[in-house]
């Protein structure tokens, strides 16, 4: 028997994208989304993730396929800062972070691009935004551009510079934000010129 537009929405529970771990989750088989992709019913985004027919991919909808698949993962640096409107640069990759020992997640498409961080560089200055009802952690603003000092030499200063003024300037940090976690990525001594530039 078919199953209905109603009967998926109830596997689906509210998202957007499925993986073989929502089938079990309700009794169904791990091959199920499978077989129902070859019937044309769901489609398929990559290996072991599907989305229901109605889907309206979001501007962020690489994130939260990426999220559905490795919820582990964190969403940084370049990625992070399209999340928050802090860059006028598009990533065609997505930028995710894991432990410094932790396998690096692997994904057909979008192309992962993958940053080590440890302890609470890792763990401060994250939140979870929901994308298209998948639970997304991305890490904060202030945090973000700590990060982009980090890693200047993979985006390029300009980049942690540009983010920096915007988000002063809008007033989405505060400097003892921006000092924390500068000092937590142990780039105070970078940031510190440029701190200082901004309440000069």
């Amino acid at each position: 028997m078919s199953p209905t537009p109603a009967s998926l929405t109830d596997l689906a529970q509210g998202k957007t994208l499925l993986r073989p771990s929502d089938a079990v989750a309700q009794g169904r088989s791990r091959l199920y989304l499978a077989q129902l992709a070859r019937r044309g019913l769901i489609h398929k985004v990559s290996r072991g993730l599907y989305a229901l027919p109605q889907r309206q991919a979001s501007e962020f909808a690489g994130l939260a396929e990426v999220a559905s698949k490795h919820p582990q993962v964190l969403v940084c640096l370049l990625s992070a800062l399209a999340f928050h409107g802090l860059t006028t640069q598009a990533p065609f990759e997505v930028w995710v972070a894991v432990d410094n020992k932790a396998r690096a997640p692997q994904f057909d498409y979008p192309p992962l691009r993958v940053a080590r961080f440890s302890g609470p560089a890792l763990t401060e200055g994250v939140a979870l935004h929901d994308i298209e009802g998948v639970s997304v952690k991305v890490t904060s603003v202030a945090k973000t551009i700590a990060d982009c000092f980090k890693f200047r030499n993979k985006i390029g200063l300009d980049v942690a510079l540009e983010a920096l003024k915007e988000a002063w300037h809008t007033k989405r940090v505060t400097m003892d934000e921006l000092w924390h976690y500068g000092q937590i990525c142990r780039v105070q001594n970078v940031m510190r010129p440029y701190l200082e530039g901004l309440t000069a």
